[in-house]
């Protein structure tokens, strides 16, 4: 045999040989990978050849040749637990000697030794990862380092995705206790209309005057407890393709109705109040924003879902929190009440700049409310498309949420983030472009003074179409088809008569006392229908008609247009009527002269709005 060990013949491996040191006349053995030729350091549990312990030459008769000795050799010819080599040291332990020395019988040859091979082999391999192993066992060795390495390394990726998913949902817990923290809430009484997905939302922002904060105290009356100085009624269609901003002015006379409200726990019911100023209708009395929520719904005839409420600080901190709102000017402005001085041209405000330009109406216009309302609408306008960019930018979002949920008081259907969340990802669906703003139609109050005009009064016939557009979910920017089927109705239409040729009796068959007459005073005072007579009562009837002979047709045409009367209520006979007056009913659904019976839900045309992709618009 010339070699021993695994991997040759029987169990050997070729690449632990015995070869012959030139420079000691020993021979030695080569370690796998030795390109010299020259024979390396015995692996460690091998036996080294010394002085005295010469190893067999390859070539030597097979009973002069010994195995190389080993821990692991079997001992149970010897005395000693170490290999007997003759007289030499062995590297085992003797019975009571260090040195191992053996009773010097013969050692077993390798291709003798019959089972102790596998021993052999063991004893040479050593520890897995040492260095005397076998090339197989190294690998298997190596192999195994490396899966534990892996699994080490997938235990500390693991660990370490855990612990960011531990860190975040921290965050992420926190960041929601906080932004939750931060809404005020309101719970209006009555109030069990929440919104839903698939049907229009109907969201009043009130805008408020109330004075706490830093710097607001110089803004007029430190005192005041908040009024409904900026109150929009915005409405969301169902398909999310438009949205309305409804403006009301706060100096309109309206009635405030009764309205309930929580205080310290107990539901209290504050009285209403007739014809008075629509801002009243929060912080007088105690009412709070359902209140405003009851007379906006008394006036448009529109459920609202919800309120959102900020007040002076709100301003100065979204609009900072954006990094400011553009306006333009189209004139240097100066007013001392609302602390606003800038010349003309286009500025970024934020803060009290941006505070001072929503207040600001003694520059503007006809320094009345109405004229600041247009200031409020750009501001909105571009407040909103500076919220759309934020909302693209996640590093301001957190600023913004942050700022936003503190700006505002709410109504406790969405008082959480959750329902925040829900609703601004409904409503943020509608393209900035449809979002259109127009302020409620009203006329100077005809009783005050035309030297002291302070408030206004409900423009009827313009705003009925409005709120009917609002009641029926149409869009004040679109128009091409609904212009058309317009065009077409007009054409079906007979040609109109002059009122003064209109000849007509009015009864009265409505619950209104006195209607007939009143109406009989308002087409002649009003419209010139100076053939108009008073016919006494009739019947109660439900609805409204208007009975005609065909050859009066244009007659009933001008008095359906100044009534407003449906198509359904023009009743035309089948003979022609000549001098005979029409007959004109008053039924139940006439609520008063002026007031339309059916009210066309169209954006009139000399209404004017702003949409809030519009950046052409200049306050003058």
């Amino acid at each position: 045999m010339d070699a021993q060990g695994r991997g040759g013949a029987g169990d050997i491996d070729p690449a632990d040989q015995w070869v012959l040191n030139p420079d000691t006349g020993n021979y030695e053995l080569r370690l796998p990978g030795d390109t010299t030729g020259r024979p390396g350091r015995p692996r460690s549990g091998a036996h080294s050849p010394a002085s005295g312990d010469r190893p067999t030459p390859r070539n030597a008769p097979p009973h002069q040749r010994r195995a190389p000795s080993s821990p692991r050799e079997d001992t149970s010819r010897g005395t000693g637990s170490g290999p007997v080599a003759g007289s030499g040291s062995g590297a085992g332990a003797g019975t009571g000697s260090g040195s191992g020395s053996g009773t010097g019988e013969r050692a077993v040859p390798a291709q003798r030794a019959g089972g102790r091979r596998k021993e052999n082999a063991t004893a040479r391999s050593g520890s897995a990862a040492g260095p005397t192993g076998s090339r197989a066992d190294r690998r298997k060795a190596q192999a195994k380092k490396k899966k534990g390495k892996g699994k080490k390394a997938l235990m500390w990726i693991g660990g370490g995705l855990a612990l960011l998913l531990v860190v975040g949902c921290a965050t992420a817990f926190y960041a929601y206790q906080r932004l939750n923290g931060n809404i005020d809430k309101v719970d209006v009484v009555g109030a069990d209309n929440p919104f839903q997905k698939d049907a229009p939302v109907n969201v009043l922002f009130i805008g408020t005057d109330k004075r706490t904060g830093a710097g607001n105290e110089d803004y007029g009356n430190s005192g005041d407890e908040g009024r409904a100085d900026t109150v929009i009624l915005l409405h969301f269609s169902q398909d999310r393709t438009h949205a309305t901003g409804l403006s009301i002015p706060r100096d309109l006379i309206t009635d405030i109705p009764d309205c309930e409200v929580k205080q310290d726990g107990e539901t209290v019911t504050i009285p209403g109040t007739a014809q008075t100023r629509f801002n009243y209708s929060l912080g007088v009395d105690g009412r709070d924003p359902g209140c405003v929520w009851r007379t906006v719904e008394e006036i448009t005839g529109v459920e609202i879902n919800h309120f959102m409420m900020a007040d002076f600080n709100a301003v100065k901190d979204l609009s900072t929190a954006v990094g400011g709102v553009e306006v333009c000017l189209a004139k240097d402005i100066s007013d001392d009440k609302s602390h606003f001085h800038m010349e003309a041209g286009t500025h970024r405000l934020q803060g009290e700049d941006a505070l001072g330009f929503v207040r600001t109406r003694y520059g503007v216009g006809q320094s009345s409310d109405l004229s600041r309302i247009k200031l409020q609408q750009q501001f909105l306008g571009s407040l909103a498309r500076e919220m759309v960019g934020t909302l693209k930018e996640p590093t301001k979002l957190w600023g913004l949420a942050d700022t936003a949920t503190k700006a505002l008081t709410v109504d406790t259907g969405i008082g959480s983030i959750d329902k925040l969340n829900d609703i601004a990802q409904e409503l943020g669906k509608v393209p900035v472009k449809d979002i259109s703003f127009v302020t409620l139609p009203v006329v100077d109050n005809p009783d005050e003074p035309e030297d002291a005009k302070a408030t206004v009064v409900l423009d009827s016939g313009k705003a009925e179409p409005l709120f009917r557009m609002l009641q029926e979910d149409l869009s004040l920017t679109d128009s091409g088809d609904e212009e058309k089927n317009g065009d077409k109705e007009d054409e079906e239409k007979a040609e109109p008569a002059p009122a003064s040729e209109v000849r007509v009796d009015v009864y009265n068959g409505g619950n209104v006392i006195g209607a007939a007459q009143d109406t009989v005073n308002w087409l002649q005072n009003t419209h010139g229908v100076l053939l108009s007579t008073n016919a006494s009562n009739a019947d109660s009837q439900e609805t409204t008609t208007l009975e005609y002979g065909p050859d009066q047709a244009g007659q009933a045409a001008t008095l359906a247009d100044l009534m407003g009367l449906p198509k359904k209520a023009l009743k035309e006979g089948s003979a022609d009527a000549g001098d005979t007056p029409m007959v004109l009913t008053l039924g139940d659904d006439f609520q008063g002269v002026g007031i339309p019976i059916e009210v066309k839900a169209e954006k009139p045309a000399d209404v004017d709005t702003i949409t809030a992709d519009d950046e052409s618009i200049c306050a003058s």
